[in-house]
């Protein structure tokens, strides 16, 4: 039997643009996804989030669901042009009381609040001034975060100032997949120090505003294995881990970059401003961890900058994503940020699979991502009994919703929405995770 420490948060995760609706509602303010699923082509189903799980009307129902389901935890975003539509200046006040009417919601049934500060709904009117390309937008950003600490920082106890700056980064400056759809190195690399520079601004505006509470971030963890023991492989394993985990990590975690990452950008560095070494040293309370998948690369010198490329799993078992499913990923990746870096404590912030549900004859039955949950938290009570100081685990999602791209195509909720009735309905896999969350364990399955 696997039993987790007392006082464990058993919750779930969402993000504001993936459920809330209420896209053009109470004076909010179009954000870059807005704009962005709005175009013809970005989006798989040609579907946006305009609706999604019209969480905005919604949000007593679904805040029943968790109580009824007994998790003590809930994760979510607040929309920053929801609250300024212009991204500074103005408040939008029912904006601002929509969240403060669902921390009450929350309080009132013993769910503890964690919130995201920033979960990729950047401000349309800033994205017009350059987004995270300009320094301006870091600023903006602590001016925005004061604004939210001011209101609700008497309840809030967590808070997380970014989700995922390596997906903000790659998807939308290095890929082109995302808002602003860049394809663009040095953009990228300069996003990511005005993201690391709004992170340091966040974190002193919540230390002076909220004192009592625990501030952190969260990234998304890509644990890498070389594809064979040669020394090139483990060399292109060492330079991928550096640019893709560490150059994010570092900054909120010692508060620099790797020298190593450095030195491979070369060219591409980010511009500096005098106070940023000064800015990025803003010690975290916790580290908010992401956990999906592994990347297995080999050595690819003809790939610019990193010299290496990820090597496809086949024969693997997959989620309906195409991520390979390695639970040991997790284990590895929590020992080894607890080895290097000593967090305060960890928090597992999103993990889950999607996979194609149905209903039938009322129920959901989706043995598949119970596994992947189960052998999940199976590997992060082995890290706490080799000394991780995990503190909480947030599956990803309590709703099915708008998977960025992917549109509705991608169930990743413990409960099924119909989209049509905006029915809810608990998956089997809802149903276990409670029972988990109830024993505050789970029996360790032979072979997991």
């Amino acid at each position: 039997m696997i039993v987790f420490p007392d006082g464990f948060f058993w919750g779930t995760a969402t993000s504001a643009y993936q459920i809330e609706g209420a896209w053009n509602e109470d004076g909010k303010g179009p954000s870059i996804w807005d704009v962005f699923s709005h175009t013809p082509g970005k989006i798989l189903d040609g579907s946006t989030g305009d609706i999604a799980c019209d969480h905005y009307h919604r949000y007593r129902e679904d805040v029943d669901l968790m109580a009824r389901l007994g998790l003590n935890a809930y994760r979510f975003s607040v929309s920053w042009p929801r609250v300024l539509p212009e991204g500074r200046g103005t408040l939008n006040a029912p904006g601002l009381d929509f969240y403060d009417r669902l921390v009450d919601a929350l309080c009132e049934r013993r769910i503890e609040p964690f919130v995201t500060l920033y979960h990729w709904d950047l401000p349309q009117s800033l994205q017009e001034q350059g987004g995270w390309e300009s320094r301006d937008t870091a600023l903006a950003f602590a001016d925005y975060v004061s604004v939210v600490a001011q209101r609700l920082g008497d309840r809030v106890r967590h808070w997380i100032t970014l989700n995922e700056p390596l997906a903000v980064v790659l998807a939308g400056y290095v890929l082109g997949i995302h808002p602003p759809a860049k394809q663009d190195l040095r953009a990228a690399v300069q996003v990511s120090h005005h993201l690391n520079v709004g992170h340091g601004l966040a974190v002193r505006a919540l230390r002076a505003l909220c004192p009592s509470s625990k501030v952190g971030i969260t990234h998304v963890s890509l644990p890498v294995y070389p594809a064979s023991d040669s020394p090139e492989d483990r060399a292109a394993a060492e330079r991928w881990d550096c640019l893709v985990n560490r150059w994010f990590w570092e900054p909120s975690l010692k508060g620099w970059y790797p020298k190593e990452g450095w030195d491979m950008l070369g060219a591409f560095l980010p511009e500096l401003a005098a106070e940023d070494e000064n800015l990025l040293h803003a010690p975290i309370d916790f580290f908010g961890h992401n956990s999906y998948t592994r990347a297995v690369v080999r050595s690819d010198q003809s790939v610019p900058v990193v010299g290496a490329v990820q090597v496809p799993q086949v024969g693997r078992p997959h989620t309906g994503m195409g991520w390979e499913v390695y639970p040991d990923h997790l284990y590895d990746s929590l020992l080894r940020i607890t080895r290097d870096y000593r967090p305060r404590a960890i928090f597992i912030t999103e993990n889950g699979a999607a996979y194609p549900d149905e209903v039938h004859a009322g129920r959901v039955a989706d043995p598949q991502r119970i596994d992947y949950v189960r052998e999940h938290l199976v590997r992060a009570g082995r890290a706490v009994a080799a000394g991780v100081p995990l503190q909480g685990y947030f599956c990803w999602s309590l709703l099915d919703n708008f998977e960025w791209t992917f549109g509705y195509t991608q169930r990743f909720g413990i409960v099924y929405v119909d989209f049509a009735s905006q029915q809810r309905i608990v998956k089997d896999s809802g149903y276990f995770y409670s029972k988990v969350a109830a024993s505050n364990g789970l029996e360790e399955t032979t072979g997991a």
